[in-house]
């Protein structure tokens, strides 16, 4: 993590998240009505917190689904891209109707249909129980796993290294 130019850092306005493996643990369970997933909550608090220094943040994920749309809505999330086939396409999307750059934002995943978005970003980070060879596309691996805080780890390392961290401390420590 710490071996990221600062420059590079500094240029990130955007985070791009996928869902499964990295905002839950990768399970999936079925029910009636849909599928049952978990999220963690640290990760949406670290989510809120991101949005509030600025950030956009949002998912772009393969997998349709109604549990994932909930949390999307429950979170206000920047943009959510969901059923895509074709990662490099979207991701391409949403940098055109973000008006973003590729090293303008910060990607996060755990599987080889992420790799076009991970390659493409300015900083790609994959989640610790990612397969090992993820790390060949990355910048840097999570100590935390999917669905455990990862998304977590990585926003409080972003938001400290972009200096927005003393202030959006202070309506918690004051």
């Amino acid at each position: 993590m710490n071996s990221i130019a600062q420059d590079k850092i500094d240029k990130i306005k955007a985070v791009v998240l996928d869902i499964d493996g990295v905002l839950t643990d990768g399970k999936l369970g079925y029910s009636a009505a849909d599928e049952i997933k978990f999220f963690n909550v640290l990760d949406g608090h670290g989510i809120k917190m991101a949005q509030r220094s600025g950030l956009l943040v949002g998912v772009l994920s393969g997998r349709k689904c109604v549990a994932n749309r909930k949390r999307a809505e429950e979170l206000g999330l920047s943009f959510f891209y969901e059923g895509s086939k074709d990662k490099k396409a979207t991701f391409s999307q949403l940098l055109q109707e973000h008006n973003l750059t590729g090293e303008e934002c910060l990607c996060i995943g755990d599987d080889i249909v992420d790799i076009p978005m991970l390659r493409s970003a300015g900083i790609g980070v994959t989640v610790a129980d990612a397969l090992e060879y993820m790390s060949l596309y990355c910048d840097f691996r999570t100590v935390r796993g999917g669905g455990c805080g990862a998304v977590r780890e990585v926003l409080d390392w972003l938001l400290q290294r972009q200096g927005k961290w003393e202030k959006l401390m202070e309506r918690y420590v004051r």
